[in-house]
């Protein structure tokens, strides 16, 4: 039996420098977002979150020297707008929601306040 809902996959990169990248796997392809400091632990503490194009869906499962896999599985999404994208990643250690907000140049990844019951 497959997951819930689309995949997604973190993925830890070690060059140029370290970063990890969100992919969400929308229409075919993984839509991706460089997350320079990693996603966030509290919402007090927005990140950057830089997009870059979209990847192959085999990028799901995708490994080298440089890059590993912190956490994979599936995603859900609540509210989108133009400006904004509300999700749940459901990953290796549970659920947590978060919201990609465009800002005029880029995007911030938000760790919400109200969190999904564990």
């Amino acid at each position: 039996m497959g997951a819930p809902g689309p995949a997604f996959v973190l993925h830890e990169h070690r060059r140029p420098r370290h970063h990890f990248d969100l992919r969400l796997e929308e229409g075919g392809v993984l839509r991706s977002w460089a997350v320079p400091r990693g996603l966030p632990d509290d919402p007090a503490r927005n990140r950057l979150a830089v997009a870059v194009p979209d990847h192959d869906l085999d990028h799901l499962t995708y490994t080298d020297a440089d890059k590993s896999i912190a956490d994979t599985g599936w995603w859900e999404e609540h509210d989108r707008t133009e400006r904004r994208l509300l999700f749940t990643l459901h990953g290796r250690a549970g659920a947590v929601r978060y919201a990609l907000i465009r800002t005029a140049s880029d995007w911030l990844l938000h760790r919400t306040k109200d969190q999904p019951e564990k």
